[in-house]
Formats: C-alpha cells, sequence, structure tokens
C-alpha cells in the first residue's frame, strides 16, 4: 500500500466514525462537480474540525473569506445559534451561486450572506458597517493575498477571536525562502506576520489526508 493510499484509508476511517457524511453535505459536493468547480474544498475532517472550533469559541459571528461551493460555510453554519451571523466572500459569481444553492439546500440561508467580489474589495466594505467582532476568521482563498487576509482578519476581531489559514504547508513548498510563486511568498509572510504581530499567538499543524499533505495555520488575538 502507498504512503497516499494509507493517508486516505485512515482518513476514511476517522470521518467514518467522527465526521459523518449526511445528504445535505453530499448533495453540496454534487453540485460542486456538477457546476466543474475546482475539487479544493476542505475534507469532512476538516469540516467537522472547523465545526468544532467554532463550538469551542461559542462563535456567533464568522466570517469566511473563499466560499467555493459552500461546503465548508455548511460546517462553519451548523456551529452558530439561531441568532448567529456567517458572513462568505467569494470572488467568483459561478462559485457565489453555487454556494447560495448549497446553503438554501442546508437550512442556513438565514444565518449565512454570501457577497461576491474581491475579497480585498468587499472588506473595507464590511469594515465600514462597523460589524460585531467575528469570533472566528476561516482565510482559504487566493494565497497570495494571505497577508493582507490576515491583516483584515485583525481589525475585525476582538480579544480571543480566532483566525484560521487553510493550506498553508503548499506541499512542503512553504519552507522554499528563493520561491518566486505567489502562493508560497504570500503563505510565507503571512506565517511571519503571525509569528512576529504582538497581538496574535499563533502556531501551524501539518497535516495528511484525502487532500493530500498540506496543514493550516492558528492565531488567537490578544489583545
Amino acid at each position: 500500500m502507498s504512503e497516499s493510499q494509507l493517508w486516505d484509508d485512515v482518513d476514511e476511517y476517522f470521518s467514518a466514525h467522527l465526521s459523518p457524511d449526511d445528504e445535505t453535505l453530499q448533495a453540496a459536493l454534487r453540485e460542486s462537480d456538477a457546476a466543474e468547480l475546482p475539487q479544493i474544498a476542505v475534507s469532512r475532517s476538516q469540516g467537522k474540525f472547523l465545526q468544532l472550533l467554532a463550538q469551542i469559541q461559542g462563535a456567533r459571528n464568522i466570517l469566511e473569506i473563499g466560499t467555493l461551493a459552500g461546503y465548508s460555510t455548511i460546517w462553519l453554519a451548523r456551529a452558530l445559534p439561531a441568532d448567529g451571523r456567517l458572513i462568505s466572500l467569494e470572488y467568483d459569481p459561478r462559485h457565489a451561486e453555487v454556494a447560495t444553492r448549497n446553503i438554501a439546500r442546508a437550512g442556513l440561508d438565514k444565518l449565512v450572506e454570501v457577497r461576491v467580489g474581491p475579497a480585498l474589495e468587499s472588506l473595507p466594505k464590511l469594515a465600514d458597517e462597523n460589524p460585531a467582532p467575528f469570533d472566528l476568521v476561516f482565510i482559504d482563498a487566493d494565497k497570495a493575498n494571505n497577508p493582507h487576509y490576515v491583516e483584515w482578519a485583525l481589525r475585525l476581531t476582538s480579544t480571543g477571536s480566532l483566525i484560521v489559514v487553510d493550506n498553508v504547508v503548499r506541499g512542503g513548498g512553504v519552507i522554499d525562502a528563493d520561491s518566486t510563486a505567489p502562493d508560497i511568498r504570500g503563505t510565507r509572510t503571512a506565517i511571519e506576520l503571525i509569528g512576529t504581530h504582538p497581538r496574535l499567538s499563533g502556531t501551524a499543524i501539518q497535516t495528511v489526508g484525502s487532500k493530500g499533505y498540506d496543514g493550516f495555520a492558528l492565531a488567537r488575538v490578544l489583545a
């Protein structure tokens, strides 16, 4: 058995016992595939992990940067109370259309708002609304802009909030200091920002599984 097959099998074992699938989540993935969206959604285990983080936070307000087909959005929104709110920012109108259908099918459309447009344009508009601080921010969009997304997350959160940055390992490429790839440079800058910012305490975790070799960063807002 290859190493990658072993990762897949272990991931499936954990998912089957700890992150049971349901028709709503399966339908969201089918809709995504039918629309030929990139197959880059979080895995079931990762979705459940995000949901647990939101529940541990006692999150009432969640910001997601990068919606895709709304698969991770559904996991996160299911952790919210009845009067909670999740705002998800999506660059691609076609992705947002698929996500909106999936979120409505999940019965979460009263909790979730998908905003379409470049996140670096949507974020200042959101800040102008002076929203309640977000308890959790999940960053899973274009990696080149990760440092900007972390900085905006800091502006839109408060003490005790949690910032999660996905896909930070880049198949190991994150350690290449000489890389000119925008995704690697953006990810490295975001990691270094988290490590040096006086208002953040963070770490990064490597993962293997059905999504291959990758990982995520977690940062808690200190003040």
